[in-house]
């Protein structure tokens, strides 16, 4: 068992932490203050080939594991990017799984290379208003019409929607009376044809330069070529991206938490209050401490569940695990960051307080924290199902 890093692992993260330098703290802020997506980010990423770390060399990718792309990922929020830099590019990394697995060598060409390349910009839609979680009773619904689908619904919490030229859109094709199991679902990854689809975008806590938005279809054509798979397949084909979302987006909140407790110790051995620096104080060591073990445990989880991923192994308790474990450290690392500056952590130029906001994000998706316990009471436990 070796926890070192690899020397490739430690090329891909030296080459990312180089494409990430001209974007330092000062970039990110502006950004936080101004909005707009970060396009010159995004660029430089694809520009350097990372968006493709995850995507098959046939087309354009580089052809690495999750655990390539979780190290990619820390990287890029650990440099001060935090989730607003991981968010620009985590569609990019492992959004069109469903389509390496289930599409056809067709849309594999069709679809891959332009993504890998940045030409083209995906969305992820989902999540529904009144459904939340529960996927299985999504209502938005795609009718077949001939040689075309016709949708029509609604869909919120779609990242980048304003940006976006392309969505991964998952509709009923079946309608939920009719249905049994996880049938009825069907997944496409087609053009956001904004003539048929209104994207208006939610103001949020944080991350203001990665939208979030509502976005309501009344009428959009989808090309039946435009379907992954079979109809009424693509509930299951979806479950094929969740163990590695929740791996990256553990790996993101690990990096996140490490910015910010790397800016709390420059600050206190910095700051001096009654004639010594205040990182002298074991009040202000011992949670920052504590925030290094935590991040340092999560962190391993992250890797655990990455390398089992890798292997073709079963890893949706350590993938959930690593995702809430990671959540949870981060947020009390950025509160703690804030803590030890005291009142100037509530300033927006020592950047902790945009930490803090953004270390939400982890913690309420893509699963909430109280679904993941549940997930691990009943399949590792063996208790009965609370929900």
């Amino acid at each position: 068992m070796n926890f070192a890093l690899s020397p490739e692992h430690e090329q891909i993260q030296g080459a990312i932490e180089r494409v990430c330098a001209p974007f330092d703290a000062d970039y990110w802020l502006r950004k936080d203050r101004e909005g707009g997506f970060p396009d010159d980010f995004h660029r430089a990423l694809a520009d350097a080939g990372w968006l493709g770390i995850a995507m098959p060399e046939a087309y354009g990718g580089a052809g690495l594991g999750i655990s390539e792309a979780a190290l990619m990922m820390h990287t890029i929020a650990a440099t001060g990017a935090g989730l607003s830099g991981a968010s620009a590019v985590h569609m990019n990394i492992f959004g069109l799984h469903p389509v390496v697995v289930f599409g056809t060598e067709e849309q594999k060409a069709r679809w891959l290379p332009p993504l890998v390349a940045g030409r083209d910009r995906a969305c992820f839609g989902v999540t529904e208003p009144n459904t939340g979680l529960n996927t299985l009773k999504l209502t938005t619904r795609a009718v077949r019409q001939g040689d075309h689908y016709v949708v029509h619904g609604q869909k919120v919490w779609i990242s980048t929607a304003q940006v976006a030229n392309k969505i991964l859109l998952l509709a009923r094709t079946t309608p939920v009376e009719e249905c049994t199991g996880t049938e009825g679902l069907s997944l496409f990854y087609t053009d956001l044809d904004r003539s048929t689809v209104e994207v208006r975008e939610i103001d949020k806590l944080g991350r203001k330069c990665v939208d979030s938005n509502q976005v309501f279809i009344d009428g959009l054509r989808i090309p039946v070529e435009d379907r992954v798979g079979e109809e009424g397949k693509g509930f299951s084909y979806i479950l094929h991206g969740l163990n590695p979302e929740r791996i990256l987006i553990a790996s993101e909140a690990v990096g996140l938490g490490r910015a910010a407790l790397v800016r709390a110790a420059g600050y206190a051995n910095e700051r001096e209050v009654f004639g010594r620096p205040i990182g002298q104080n074991q009040g202000v060591q011992h949670p920052l401490a504590l925030s290094w073990m935590e991040l340092e445990a999560a962190h391993l989880m992250v890797h655990k569940a990455a390398w089992l991923y890798d292997q073709g192994l079963p890893c949706a308790a350590e993938a959930n695990s690593a995702k809430y474990l990671a959540a949870e450290a981060c947020y009390h690392a950025c509160e703690r960051a804030i803590f030890t500056h005291g009142g100037m952590g509530y300033a927006k130029e020592y950047h902790v307080e945009r930490y803090l906001r953004e270390s939400w994000i982890p913690r309420l998706a893509p699963v909430s924290p109280q679904l993941i316990l549940c997930f691990i009471a009943e399949k590792v436990l063996g208790l009965p199902k609370s929900y």
